[in-house]
Formats: C-alpha cells, sequence, structure tokens
C-alpha cells in the first residue's frame, strides 16, 4: 500500500524540513530557500496556504525523503 501525501501549508513544510536537518538561509518574497550539507539542491519552498501534491512531490525528492518520512516529522 502506498502512503498518502498529506497536504500542508508553506510553513508547515518548512517546518518539517527543519526537523529532517534543513536550514532555512533566506526568504526572497514568499518563497523560504532551504538548505542541507551534503545535498545539492537548494529547497525553494512557497509560503502559501496550501502547497500542491505535485510540488510537495518534486520537494521530497529534492530533499530524498520518503511520503512516509515527510508525514512522520
Amino acid at each position: 500500500m502506498t502512503e498518502t501525501l498529506k497536504l500542508c501549508s508553506g510553513a508547515e513544510a518548512v517546518q518539517k524540513f527543519q526537523k529532517a536537518g534543513w536550514t532555512a538561509v533566506r526568504q526572497k518574497g514568499s518563497h523560504v530557500m532551504m538548505t542541507k550539507p551534503g545535498y545539492q539542491w537548494t529547497l525553494s519552498i512557497p509560503q502559501d496556504k496550501e502547497l500542491g501534491p505535485g510540488l510537495l512531490r518534486k520537494l521530497l525528492k529534492q530533499a530524498d525523503l520518503t511520503i512516509e518520512e515527510f508525514n512522520n516529522l
């Protein structure tokens, strides 16, 4: 059975990625940029009320997190 991705706001996503070791380095407009040592990606998380499932999946892939890991953060 595949885990269902729980949608969340941009602020909630930032908190979850911080728990996974990512650091918010700057905010440009409505987007928070996050980095993590050893990763080539900079996550750009819009501060919307609800992030779409496609965007969340893309961020999870870049962060090397599974849906289950993200939901449990």
